[in-house]
């Protein structure tokens, strides 16, 4: 969903292994050239990791220090799979294999269980839920259908767990899982399927990781054969690996240590299916000697919706919030995210669509906005009023775009018109490559104008003009290319599912909306019972409620609409709550009260009356100069680095002392304890109390409470040495 020119599609490639490293940040270069012993990436939402690690295998095979068949690079979709082997492609280093654990399982599975097991890979099984069904019914258990689903993914988070049915309800017991039936049904069930697979002679999608696994245990000769295919090892996303996928990653790696992983744990929101940050957590317990790089530059979204978003972050709890990175944003100011009340659902989708409309009027690419909701049931009434709007929309989740049945017939009528070539009358009069393709496809239902309305038809046209869109972009780009090498290009793009944007308004699941990025995002629906969900009733469980809202802000680019209903229905009674997480996410609204913008019967939008007017948050100044400040440093300061300081220099030299000291007792560098611009911060401002140490860019809670004491103590004049260390050992 990220706009691009049409010299960022098809990009020429480097010349060189150093051309690969142009335009990397600095912390994006040291990824990128850490190319030896294990590597740990902690990368924020719209840091550039994809980037940063694409880069970093793309340098190692250009400079000969990888070769392209021994890296294996492994994530969670199919789609970040293929967009990780399409940017590959580009940077010169093909051949270089990029799959999901269970891609790259299940290949390895078929290729070894002849000589393993012997005869043929049992069938794959595509939907388990008709098998659960009949081993509930084996079993003389009724289950309705909402039930059947539940028992579905317990089943599933069963075996990536590597439960077994007789352990179930003693682990159900063990970690407090809100089961959702009697566990020992469960467990009656979960027997029960296994039994049927074994007599239907069919595997699910768990049995492919979980026998690859047990290959890779018991036969060492197999493994060893893996081991030298692969030497290398790259995994997007870590902070959703499960227990399964670690055991087979480590299975892969055997004694080596030549693994790069990716993640963040304030974007872990899959903990249903089994994913736990704890191995991204523990990496460095785990290698000490690992190279840890964090990426915090947020290239993405504007200052104002990274305000939003480290605000809600500073509210978390539990472990992975202790590991939080705070996003500095890199763009320019924008607007300001704006958060609405309405009356009822119908209200809040038709004032959503109103607002919709209103941005692709002034400009903004319908491909470019999305509508984002809690669960997907929510979806119906924002598909009836975008319609009802005029405005063209696709649901997040349909068929893959090389599936759908134009795009294929598309594909063929291409394919015939460059065989042709110039013997095709249809082409006679096309001047260049986009003409040629618009002519093609006018025979399959494409027109300059796009139909009326939405629909079976509006889908059809989207697709197409989603291919002659391409083509425009790929004939500016390669001048002179023909019709051949367009359908070439295509190919390429389908075996990566590397698909092109199709324009229209992202309907989407929040949980569905991870790794995608539009101009301007609606996140919908945020009220007490959806966000977080009623379910959700454990601390952990509702910390990952706040971090899929996390996820769901920094979707968005420019524009961030937050909005909630009072009621379900017209006339409804007006018994819903937005949702905690909206408390305190703009700046003095725990003062103040926040801004709420208020829509009433369907219509025009109006202050809410009691609350005070908004003041709107501008750019950070010089206290010196008045210069708007852009520079992260700078900003901690609140000065531009070339206006005078009144920094107390002895108090300065006594801070890093003690930080140097510090430092040592705990293991860390010293930039872990406080940065020197912090430092800076705290031997200008020369604070007297917790309170104004507290503001001081850098500090921030945990800080404060770890070292605030000492710090004070400094600033008053003491040595510092008053703070005992804490054994924890991080910083």
């Amino acid at each position: 969903m990220t706009a691009a020119t049409h010299s960022s599609l098809f990009p020429q490639v480097p010349e060189s292994a150093d051309a690969v490293l142009d335009g990397l940040d600095p912390e994006q270069r040291e990824v990128a050239t850490a190319l030896h012993g294990p590597v740990c990436v902690l990368a924020g939402a719209g840091t550039g990791k994809t980037r940063a690690i694409t880069h970093r295998i793309a340098y190692g095979v250009r400079a000969g220090i990888l070769q392209p068949a021994s890296v294996l690079a492994v994530t969670f979709t199919n789609r970040a799979a293929g967009e990780m082997r399409g940017r590959l492609r580009q940077l010169g280093a093909g051949g270089v294999q990029a799959r999901t654990f269970h891609s790259a399982a299940l290949r390895q599975l078929q290729y070894f269980w002849p000589k393993a097991v012997g005869g043929d890979l049992p069938r794959l099984l595509e939907r388990k839920v008709q098998l659960v069904a009949e081993a509930a019914a084996r079993c003389r258990i009724r289950l309705d259908r909402n039930e059947l689903r539940d028992v579905t993914s317990e089943i599933e988070w069963s075996k990536v767990t590597q439960t077994v049915p007789a352990d179930y309800p003693a682990v159900v017991a063990r970690t407090r899982r809100d089961a959702p039936r009697d566990p020992a049904e469960i467990s009656q069930i979960y027997a029960m399927y296994e039994q049927l697979k074994r007599d239907h002679a069919v595997i699910d999608f768990e049995d492919v990781l979980l026998l690859t696994v047990a290959i890779l245990q018991d036969r060492h000769d197999i493994a060893e054969h893996v081991r030298r295919q692969y030497q290398h090892f790259v995994v997007d996303e870590y902070q959703d690996v499960s227990p399964l996928q670690q055991r087979l990653l480590d299975l892969w790696l055997g004694e080596r240590d030549s693994l790069c992983v990716v993640g963040d744990a304030s974007q872990t929101i899959y903990s249903f299916t089994g994913a736990t940050p704890e191995h991204l957590l523990s990496f460095r317990s785990r290698h000490p000697h690992a190279t840890v790089v964090k990426l915090v530059r947020d290239y993405r979204s504007t200052p104002q919706v990274v305000h939003l978003a480290n605000g809600l972050l500073g509210q978390a709890r539990g472990r992975a919030a202790e590991h939080r990175l705070e996003l500095i944003s890199q763009r320019d100011p924008g607007p300001e995210p704006v958060r609405t009340e309405y009356a009822d659902e119908p209200a809040e989708a038709e004032g959503t669509a109103r607002r919709v409309r209103d941005l692709i009027a002034t400009g903004v690419p319908a491909g470019e906005i999305a509508v984002l909701y809690r669960v997907n049931s929510q979806s119906e009434v924002y598909e009836q009023a975008l319609a009802d709007a005029g405005v063209p929309y696709q649901l997040r989740g349909a068929e893959r775009f090389f599936e759908r049945a134009e795009v294929r017939e598309a594909g063929t009528a291409l394919r015939g018109a460059a065989r042709a070539g110039g013997n095709d009358r249809l082409l006679d009069d096309a001047e260049d490559l986009a003409a040629q393709v618009r002519a093609v496809l006018s025979t399959k239902g494409w027109t300059p104008k796009p139909p009326a309305g939405s629909g079976a038809v509006r889908d059809r046209w989207e697709s197409l003009a989603a291919l002659v869109r391409l083509a425009e972009d790929f004939g500016r780009a390669r001048p002179g290319a023909t019709l051949s090498d367009l359908v070439a290009e295509l190919d390429e793009r389908a075996a990566a599912q590397h698909a092109p944007t199709v324009q229209g308004v992202t309907l989407a699941s929040l949980h569905s909306a991870k790794g995608l990025e539009w101009d301007a995002v609606f996140l919908v629906g945020l009220t007490e019972g959806m966000l977080p969900i009623a379910y959700a009733r454990t601390d952990e469980q509702i910390e990952e409620e706040r971090r899929l809202l996390y996820v769901g802000i920094t979707r968005a680019r420019v524009h961030l609409s937050l909005s909630w209903s009072l009621a379900r229905s017209p006339g409804g009674r007006a018994g819903r709550r937005p949702s905690r997480f909206l408390t305190g996410l703009r700046p003095g609204t725990a003062a103040r009260g926040p801004h709420i913008e208020v829509a009433v019967d369907g219509g025009a939008e109006r202050r809410q009356g009691p609350v005070a007017r908004r003041t709107r948050r501008g750019p950070a100044r010089c206290r010196v100069c008045g210069k708007t400040l852009t520079d992260a440093g700078e900003m901690k300061l609140m000065r531009c680095d070339d206006c005078p300081s009144d920094m107390d220099e002895a108090l300065y030299e006594r801070l890093r002392d003690w930080r140097s000291v510090r430092a040592k007792e705990i293991g860390q560098p010293p930039y872990c304890v406080f940065t020197d611009k912090t430092l800076m911060a705290i031997a200008e401002a020369v604070p007297g109390s917790a309170g104004e140490l507290a503001v001081i860019s850098g500090v921030g809670t945990r800080k404060l409470n770890r070292f605030g004491t000492a710090v004070l103590a400094i600033c008053a004049g003491g040595t510092g040495e008053e703070q005992t260390p804490d054994a924890s050992g991080e910083a």
